[in-house]
């Protein structure tokens, strides 16, 4: 049965669950169990930011990523160094955050600043947001967007910063028969920009297994989310409400996560951030303790 939050904070009140589990050295790539915190960014708008980093530490997390302010629900975090204060008290850190496109484009030394003092260092936007045209891009569109975020990819490298792409939609999409995501990987310079994956849109783009050993050293990071292959395909006649196939735990799935995670190692990956939701997150938290990696 799923844990609400209410529950969790109950067994953490009671002891069930000490602030040493934090500690804990199970993890399957010997770094920090993250969290994406932009499923949980109400409570932060909210004003709530230090009651999610002591739920987050609680429950095992030691990583946190971010969102910045421009996100609207992030606002309240515009002081990095008040930010990292909070961060640092309950013993967790945070490497990475996530960053408008258009930030990155017209206030990029205002963004470096942030990242700066709140220790991170690593930057990242969701999506070049290239335009598309009946789902599909052209190749001027692909190489425009992939010239001005090797652009934007210089400044922040030489502010000591590592710039990542992240893959949604424009990613996703279809270019000359090729998967956008491909292309960029073949057109961003590989010393400026790493890539961070994401599990859930692997259905479109592919296995990462396969994306990680093709391509050591490449990717910086993953965002973690369940994923059944054996559901409808997005679009499908029953894939879900939205066209969104139903959100399941790390682990309540079908992949080898085992293997994943090996294959992560040999391409690189830094970081793991699970992002889902509260009761999801505690879920895949409880599976990636006890996760074991293939040598």
């Amino acid at each position: 049965m799923p844990t609400s939050r209410r529950q969790f904070m109950k067994k953490s009140a009671a002891g069930l669950l000490p602030l040493a589990v934090r500690q804990l050295p199970a993890n399957p790539l010997g770094l920090p169990i993250g969290s994406q915190t932009y499923p949980h960014r109400q409570r932060i708008k909210d004003g709530d930011f230090a009651g999610l980093c002591k739920d987050m530490a609680a429950l095992g997390v030691g990583s946190l990523e971010l969102c910045s302010p421009a996100y609207g629900e992030f606002a309240s975090l515009t002081d990095g160094k008040q930010t990292r204060k909070i961060i640092e008290d309950h013993g967790l850190k945070c490497p990475s955050a996530h960053f408008e496109l258009n930030e990155l484009r017209n206030k990029l030394p205002q963004a470096i600043e942030w990242a700066h003092d709140i220790g991170m260092t690593q930057m990242g936007t969701a999506s070049l947001n290239g335009h598309l045209e009946n789902g599909e891009a052209t190749m001027d569109v692909v190489k425009r967007a992939a010239e001005e975020y090797n652009h934007i990819a210089e400044t922040t490298a030489k502010a000591g910063l590592q710039q990542f792409l992240h893959d949604e939609r424009f990613e996703m999409a279809k270019v000359e028969g090729r998967i956008v995501y491909e292309v960029l990987l073949e057109l961003l310079d590989p010393k400026l920009v790493k890539m961070q994956f994401q599990m859930s849109a692997m259905r479109a783009v592919g296995d990462p297994i396969v994306y990680f050993t093709k391509h050591p050293g490449r990717f910086l990071s993953m965002h973690l989310q369940g994923v059944d292959m054996n559901a409808p395909a997005p679009g499908a006649a029953g894939a879900g409400r939205g066209n969104r196939t139903p959100q399941l735990a790390v682990g309540k799935d079908s992949l080898e996560w085992g293997k994943i995670f090996a294959a992560a190692k040999t391409g690189g990956v830094k970081n793991y951030f699970v992002e889902q939701s509260w009761d999801l997150t505690v879920q895949s938290v409880d599976f990636l303790k006890a996760l074991k990696v293939p040598a």
